[in-house]
């Protein structure tokens, strides 16, 4: 009865380390600025937009049309 007490002890401990590592190990993605598309109005990732002196859009078509 004790080895399986023992057992499953070190069972718990394998399985409580290995889940505390995953946590520290799992990147998290660094929060980025959104910016306002000037023609339509959606928000997008700064990187994700095409910029245009101070004006951002969220696609080439968009800048187009607002020039337009």
């Amino acid at each position: 009865m004790s080895r399986l007490i023992f057992l499953f002890a070190i069972a718990a401990l394998v399985y409580l380390l290995l889940k505390s590592y995953r946590k520290d190990t799992s990147a998290k993605p660094e929060p980025e600025d959104m910016v306002r598309c000037a023609h339509c109005g959606i928000h997008l990732p700064v990187s994700e937009s095409v910029r245009d002196g101070d004006l951002h859009f969220c696609s080439a078509a968009h800048r187009d049309a607002y020039r337009a």
